[in-house]
């Protein structure tokens, strides 16, 4: 069966094995360019944070969009690689031949099944190792690691993401028993589940840390952490975001003569108003995850979409041995 899996995705591997190549070549070039870079404004800033924060982007046009090809790669080998698994076969009629032979249907997909996750897996280290090593300089200057387009792109869920999509391309291919259906089904359910998860899931992993600060101060969470919110907020519970746009309708009594005008929420003093609210038991909070949970969050994030493959994949091996040919 491997010698088998080996003859007819043989070429597919060729492509992918150039491809990739050629990614590399692009990402690894251009990353010693920011490395070098980034190099130069260390020196120049020595150490100062000031002079780091007024630098530009390390990367511009087109080049900085490398990143992404680690959410591309899933998908694509789950359309192309996924999907025609066992709805080629079917569409054929050549499972009629493949599975009245000594090999089982239940080995002969446990094969094919294990060389495209395995394969699938490794491809998305592979690039997602590459897109960390280059976004590393990036990372160190905008402090955000966990910035959509960058947590999605490093560190080890791009594995999870090509595993996820290529168990879902399978099982697509298993039920609808098309090639065609199951490439669409792969390519919506994986954008709808990634925005899900990133959008919804992802900053309630772990439960956010809420540090309250006196409003005439001012506090930033330390290193890359990831600001969910920031604000003020009263003794009753009444609170108001970063911007301060909302806060002409909720300023205590006492306070309104400190606004310029009520109507506009333009303010006379900020510290002035700061004061008087302070003085009322208002304080000054930001919700955010710690930057130090950045890879167990990594670590969920993976075995959540690992756990959804392997679901995907019962339930392929299940309608398998269970469908007549």
């Amino acid at each position: 069966m491997t010698w088998l899996v080996w003859r007819q995705y043989r070429a597919h591997g060729a492509i992918a094995s150039v491809l990739l190549a050629a990614a590399a070549a692009v990402i690894l070039v251009d990353g010693f360019q920011i490395a070098s870079r980034w190099h130069s404004i260390l020196v120049t800033c020595a150490g100062n944070s000031a002079c780091l924060g007024q630098q530009g982007p390390l990367v511009n046009g087109v080049v900085s969009d490398l990143p992404y090809l680690s959410l591309i790669l899933p998908v694509v080998l789950g359309m192309l690689w996924g999907a025609p698994l066992v709805a080629h076969e079917l569409e054929t009629r050549t499972s009629d031949f493949v599975w009245a032979q000594s090999v089982t249907r239940t080995r002969w997909l446990a094969v094919k099944t294990g060389w495209l996750l395995l394969a699938a897996g490794m491809c998305g280290g592979v690039l997602a190792a590459l897109t960390t090593w280059w976004s590393g300089p990036i990372n160190a200057l905008s402090a955000s690691a966990f910035d959509p387009g960058q947590f999605d792109t490093q560190g080890i869920v791009p594995i999870g993401y090509a595993v996820f999509a290529m168990a879902l391309g399978i099982a697509a291919g298993t039920v609808a028993r098309r090639t065609l259906p199951a490439i669409a089904v792969v390519l919506g359910g994986f954008i709808a589940l990634r925005l899900l998860i990133a959008g919804v899931l992802r900053p309630h992993y772990i439960a956010a840390v809420t540090h309250y600060y006196s409003l005439t101060s001012s506090f930033s969470p330390p290193g890359q952490a990831w600001v969910l919110g920031q604000g003020a907020v009263s003794r009753t519970g009444v609170t108001v975001p970063q911007g301060w746009g909302s806060l002409g309708s909720v300023v205590p009594a006492a306070c309104q003569s400190l606004l310029a005008g009520p109507a506009t929420g333009k303010f006379g003093s900020m510290s002035a108003m700061f004061s008087c609210l302070q003085a009322h038991g208002w304080r000054g909070f930001a919700t955010y995850q710690p930057a130090y949970r950045y890879w167990p969050f990594q670590g969920i994030e993976t075995g959540i979409y690992v756990l959804l493959a392997a679901a995907l994949i019962a339930v392929t091996f299940a309608i398998v041995r269970r469908r007549d040919a």
